[in-house]
């Protein structure tokens, strides 16, 4: 397997939450972060989330080619939640090179624990301020667009 540098752009964010507050937060800090991202799409439950990734029902193999770089996941949802989805995402070949960033408002040890046992590459609470959600972004903007090695 062939590993490159990134080259300081993300071209795809996939968030998955089902509060459009939490969903518009997200998208004024990444743009307060100056996050290069191309795209952000949402989907508001697991069960759309997996449909995205796997191209079926309404996204009939649109994204199959074009599969995020990073996916933001919160834990709590309607039809499928995120431990659900988490799991589905890390046990499918082609889909478990995407880094997960669990963003959710449980702070509970147990949910922490069991989503980088899952697979989770980062967990953030979205208990703190905007200004801690900008530094949030910037560092995995720094990280996910700078740092890492990406196959």
């Amino acid at each position: 397997m062939n590993f490159k540098q990134k080259d300081k752009h993300v071209n795809t964010i996939l968030m998955a939450d089902d509060d459009p507050d939490d969903r518009l937060l997200i998208r004024e800090a990444l743009n307060d972060a100056n996050f290069p991202v191309d795209h952000v799409h949402f989907v508001e439950d697991g069960e759309d989330l997996m449909d995205f990734l796997l191209g079926r029902k309404k996204y009939n193999g649109a994204n199959k080619q074009k599969l995020p770089d990073l996916i933001f996941l919160d834990l709590n949802m309607p039809k499928k939640d995120g431990r659900e989805a988490l799991r589905e995402i890390k046990s499918t070949p082609g889909l478990r090179h995407i880094p997960v960033i669990v963003f959710s408002t449980s702070t509970s040890p147990q949910d922490i624990k069991t989503s980088y046992d899952t697979g989770a590459n980062t967990f953030i609470s979205k208990s703190g301020t905007f200004d801690s959600l900008v530094a949030a972004m910037q560092t995995i903007k720094s990280y996910w667009a700078e740092y890492a090695l990406v196959c």
